[in-house]
């Protein structure tokens, strides 16, 4: 563990950049800390975001270099972090960023069908509906999720479509928006909760088989045997996996090990603290914090 917390700490060091702004990796950052303060309790994780927030939102709630027309999904990402704030601190301004920022996303009508934007922005959709409107909104985010698969989803391959053939990435940003929704949903609302369970599943039954036999990481295009094997791509699956068994959404005497094995292919590697997928390594790590769970591999 204290090879991750050295790693952990270095990232935070090292990108510093991403303490502000409303970037797509500004927000993995985010999500990475809030997470990994949940699981583990380090002040200087719950510090670090509360400095970028502090960066992001003035004390009155507005967000002045906020620029919605650009990049609505990574602003929404970002935004994830506003409810760990609120709850941290009770400070109102991130309750009215919060409802600023979910007026835009309305707005905006339905999230690009993408995988990283359904990654980025329906589950800050989810946890807004879970928290502010009783689950109001639940049945739109579960059809955009059924237009998403109807879109991307290859019968035959079992597989996310990307901008070109069935990249890993999309796979992972798909399972992990899945995964984040569901777990903010009420069980109450079962009929709309059940339809991304499903798709939640069918999807880690279509990864699964492509992962590689000896490291469990999977390739950077999921149907190509020669193609490179990709870390981040394989830290967002295994974030997913280990999600899915910790939210009770998959069999942890078979779905538990493909994502230790993953992860633990991953710590034997090593991740540079400026390296592309460091946010959804300490993601991973997080779940495995969070559930006490053994180091596989």
């Amino acid at each position: 563990m204290d090879q991750l917390r050295t790693f952990a700490n270095q990232y935070r060091g090292r990108r510093a950049a991403l303490s502000e702004g409303w970037s797509a990796a500004g927000g993995d950052a985010l999500k990475a800390f809030c997470d990994l303060y949940r699981a583990a309790g380090d002040p200087g994780d719950l510090q670090w975001v509360l400095d970028g927030l502090a960066r992001r939102v003035r004390e009155d709630g507005t967000m002045p270099e906020l620029r919605t027309d650009g990049d609505l999904p990574a602003a929404l990402h970002c935004g994830k972090a506003l409810f760990f704030a609120l709850d941290e601190t009770g400070d109102g301004r991130y309750r009215i960023a919060a409802d600023a920022l979910h007026a835009e996303a309305r707005r905006g009508g339905s999230i690009v069908c993408r995988p990283d934007a359904l990654y980025m922005a329906l589950p800050f959709l989810a946890e807004y509906d879970r928290r502010f409107l009783a689950g109001l909104e639940t049945a739109d985010i579960a059809r955009q999720f059924i237009g998403a698969r109807a879109a991307l989803f290859d019968e035959d391959r079992r597989l996310y479509r990307g901008a070109s053939g069935f990249p890993a990435q999309a796979t992972g940003w798909v399972l992990m928006a899945l995964a984040d929704c569901v777990g903010q949903m009420s069980e109450q609302l079962y009929e709309h909760r059940r339809v991304l369970m499903d798709q939640f599943l069918e999807a880690v039954r279509g990864a699964l088989p492509y992962a590689d036999e000896a490291t469990g990481l999977f390739r950077q295009t999921l149907d190509r045997p020669d193609a490179p094997l990709d870390a981040p791509a394989s830290a967002m699956i295994a974030t997913a996996l280990l999600k899915g068994v910790r939210l009770g959404l998959l069999n942890p005497e078979r779905d538990l090990t493909p994502g230790l094995k993953a992860f633990g292919s991953l710590l034997r590697r090593g991740f540079a603290p400026d390296a592309d997928g460091g946010a959804a390594f300490l993601m991973a790590w997080s779940e495995v914090r969070a559930a006490e769970l053994p180091i596989g591999g």
